[in-house]
This record gives structure tokens, C-alpha cells and sequence, in this order.
């Protein structure tokens, strides 16, 4: 018997807390290259749920900066601030399912816990079987609890222990707004995206991505997680690293300084040629095995880059 084989559906995912930059670009050129390479559909997605870190424009800005670099959608952009009934009925499944539970700790009471993979913090558990006497509830926390393997398509096999890597993490905050890990989740299952392609940097989260799509009874993804981009001091390009936005005057020279840091080797002479011409390029040569298999790059001011 054959089994059919899902349509390919990618994403790309930005969170409007400023424009893109070149880092950006290096995202959304390898997610938008492999979906087109598998004759599939590529989602937009606006995470702005975290509605502290929304900059005024910076949407606008965005949108109006892939349109320059000739990135087409498919279906209408997605608002994470207009999806909040989602998130609710997810946290709700969880909460009544007792996978969740309130807990009352400060940011401060933790600060001294012994750290997660990711650097953060690991959660010490202090009101996973109830509050202390005395304290309010402040946010929600999934009980973290066994295995999360896959294999990343660039970054090879990935295993995390929850409990021991990871711990007991927040779905729904302090303020009431519900937290990033549930509502990637939820997005994306509810697009149908069967891929993410997105930076190294949002590797150590596809644990607790995974636990949550368990526990909902949810489709995981492949994953594939691309080199970010750093500056000389191996910092993440970014907003607060003061990382310049994108220029559409030079749309298609910046075009191939990424697929050149994507490991595409684009002729020189490319950088000279028309947005349309480098997009056809790419499209005839994207290869995902030669993206470099690191998690991040450095890049100069002039985008030459080389693995640490």
C-alpha cells in the first residue's frame, strides 16, 4: 500500500519588533527556496502576540521589504494578535487535561536555578505540586517530561531530555499573554505546514515545540534549523545588536551575499544581474545539503562570512 504523500507547506515567521535585516534575509531566502524546490506553499505569518515588543511600522516595513526582494506568499498574512481565541482553547485542553499548573515565582526567585540548554534559567519546579502557602498564581508552566528526538535536516540528530535539559516552561505569562512555544504550535498545525525551515537560534525551542504538539495531539513538522547570521563579535544580527535593515536599492546584490552565506555558490557576476535573473538562479540551483552545517556564520560588513 502507498502512502500518500502530504503537500509541502513552509513558513516564514517574523515578529515585527523592527525591519529586516540581513539575517532575515538569509531566513526567509532558504524557507521560500526549499518550499519552491518541493512544489509547495509559503506561509506568512506576523508573530506579534508579544504585543511589549511590537514597534509601530515595523510590520508595514516588513511586508514592504519582501515585496522589494521579490519573496511572494501564499494566502493572506497571518496576525498572531488576531488568533488569541486558539491559543485559549489549546491552554484550556491543557489546563483540563492537568499538564499545566499556575505558578506564583518571580523572574528574581529563579535567576539562580541551574541553566537549561538553552543558557535560561531551568525552572526548579518550587509549585509543580501546588503553591506555597501564601502566594498567587502569576503564569502557567506545561510539566516537561520525557523524550524529544528528531532529526534536523541540516543540523543532523537532535535528542533532548525535558525534564533534566529543559524543565517545566511557561505557556501562558505573568501579563496574560499567551507564550511563543504555544502559539508557533498552534499555527502551524492549524496551517497544515509540514516544514520549518527558520535559524539555529530557535533550535533549543523545537523541544518544548514538540512536547506541546504531543501533548495536544498534534502533527510535528520536519525541521531543518540554518546557520544564523552574527556579527564580527558573534552576536545574532538583530535590533539590539544594531543590525542595518535592509536596502531595497541593492535588493539583488544582497540577494546573493545570501545564497552565497547559504552555501549556494552563486557566480560573482550574479550580484549584477536583475532581482528576476538571481530569483531564477536560485531557483535552479537551491541545494538544502550545501547549506553549511553550523549554527551560526559571521559576516562582515561586506557579507563575507566563514564558519567558527
Amino acid at each position: 500500500m502507498t502512502v500518500p504523500r502530504l503537500p509541502y507547506v513552509g513558513r516564514f515567521a517574523p515578529t515585527p519588533s523592527g525591519p529586516l535585516h540581513f539575517g532575515s534575509l538569509v531566513a526567509a531566502t532558504g524557507s521560500w527556496l526549499e518550499a519552491r524546490a518541493h512544489a509547495g506553499r509559503w506561509l506568512l505569518r506576523i508573530e506579534d502576540l508579544d504585543t511589549p515588543r511590537k514597534v509601530p511600522g515595523a510590520e508595514e516595513a516588513i511586508l514592504a521589504a519582501l515585496g522589494a526582494f521579490g519573496f511572494e506568499w501564499d494566502g493572506p498574512v497571518v496576525r498572531q494578535s488576531e488568533r488569541t481565541g486558539a491559543y485559549a482553547a489549546a491552554f484550556e485542553r491543557l489546563r483540563q487535561a492537568g499538564q499545566v499548573y499556575p505558578c506564583a515565582c518571580t523572574r528574581r526567585e529563579i535567576a539562580d536555578s541551574a541553566l537549561a540548554r538553552d543558557g535560561s534559567p531551568r525552572y526548579p519546579g518550587t509549585c509543580r505540586d501546588g503553591l506555597p502557602p501564601g502566594r498567587r498564581p502569576r503564569a502557567w508552566r506545561v510539566r516537561a517530561e520525557g523524550l524529544a528526538c528528531f532529526d534536523d535536516a541540516i543540523q543532523g540528530p537532535q535528542r533532548e531530555e525535558l525534564a533534566e535539559e529543559i524543565g517545566d516552561f511557561i505557556v501562558r505569562r505573568a501579563d496574560g499573554i499567551f507564550a511563543y512555544q504555544l502559539a508557533v504550535v498552534v499555527d502551524d498545525a492549524e496551517a497544515g505546514v509540514s516544514h520549518v525551515v527558520r535559524g539555529a537560534d530557535l533550535l533549543e525551542s523545537t523541544g518544548r515545540q514538540i512536547l506541546l504538539q504531543r501533548l495536544l495531539g498534534l502533527p510535528q513538522p520536519a525541521y531543518a534549523h540554518l546557520p544564523v547570521a552574527a556579527n564580527t563579535a558573534g552576536e545574532k544580527l538583530s535590533k539590539q545588536t544594531l543590525a542595518r535593515a535592509l536596502d531595497a536599492a541593492s535588493a539583488p546584490a544582497t540577494l546573493v551575499a545570501a545564497l552565497d552565506f547559504l552555501g549556494q555558490r552563486p557566480p560573482p557576476a550574479l550580484a549584477r544581474a536583475s532581482l528576476a535573473e538571481v530569483w531564477a538562479w536560485a531557483g535552479a540551483h537551491w541545494r538544502l545539503e550545501q547549506v553549511p552545517r553550523c549554527r551560526s556564520i559571521a559576516v562582515a560588513s561586506t557579507h563575507d562570512e566563514e564558519c567558527p
